[in-house]
């Protein structure tokens, strides 16, 4: 079974969303047998490069919210994540253009480490200092870090062009699949589920995704194939 999540590295719920999945599919009987892929998804695909403000000042701005109420929103987004272990500075973050991000994490997924740089990605956003918005070299130290080389790396944030056919198509499949925020979970291309939902919201999901997938039909005929007890071996 294939699970596909569209997420932005901006979006606090896909950080606490990514978590809550993950404790479902730890506790799912067929986990080995699920594979999870990370798709891209911009929730300001307008936002040009060096476009960068602290997130306090983007939520009153974008939302029309007071700050007092960006202020508790985070607040209440600290708590959500450090119920799931997560963790959140809720003040002295900023917000930017995450497109170079994805075209990374396309490259990295190419490579085979794609998880990793995710979650190195969401904790330096998200409870780190430095910010991942304002240097590239930041974000080659994360690729470093997840087991990229780096000099690849720096290759692909060079050029502009690297990978953004990827992250493109990823955007356009979430429209028509009726994506309109993240984080969006699709299993098996059957069933989909919005927002960072409870983990056990995503264990019933699971569940059903598996128990409905149609089963498998043998094509009638014979051939040579190894078995418990050996390969076959053809008669003369």
């Amino acid at each position: 079974m294939r699970v596909e999540i569209w997420s932005d590295i901006a979006c606090p719920w896909c950080y606490v969303g990514k978590a809550r999945f993950e404790k479902a599919l730890a506790a799912f009987p067929h986990r080995e047998r699920v594979e999870v892929v990370h798709r891209s998804f911009e929730l300001d695909p307008g936002r040009a490069k060096d476009d960068i403000q602290p997130v306090i000042s983007m939520l009153t701005g974008k939302y029309g919210m007071s700050e007092a109420q960006a202020e508790a929103g985070e607040d209440n987004l600290g708590a959500q994540a450090a119920a799931e272990g997560l963790p959140y500075r809720t003040r002295g973050r900023d917000h930017g253009s995450t497109f170079d991000m994805h075209r990374l994490l396309h490259f990295a997924r190419e490579q085979g480490r794609q998880v990793e740089l995710l979650d190195l990605l969401y904790r330096a956003n998200f409870a780190e200092e430095r910010s991942v918005f304002d240097d590239d070299e930041r974000l080659v130290e994360l690729a470093g870090a997840a087991g990229l080389d780096t000099g690849a790396a720096r290759g692909v944030l060079a050029d502009p062009q690297a990978y953004a056919d990827e992250v493109r198509a990823d955007e356009r499949e979430a429209a028509e699949l009726g994506a309109n925020g993240v984080p969006f979970f699709v299993l098996d291309r059957t069933y989909g589920v919005s927002g960072a939902q409870p983990a056990e919201v995503f264990a019933r999901a699971l569940t059903q995704a598996w128990g409905e997938r149609p089963p498998l039909t043998p094509v009638d005929g014979d051939a040579e194939a190894c078995g418990p007890d050996g390969c076959a071996v053809p008669q003369q």
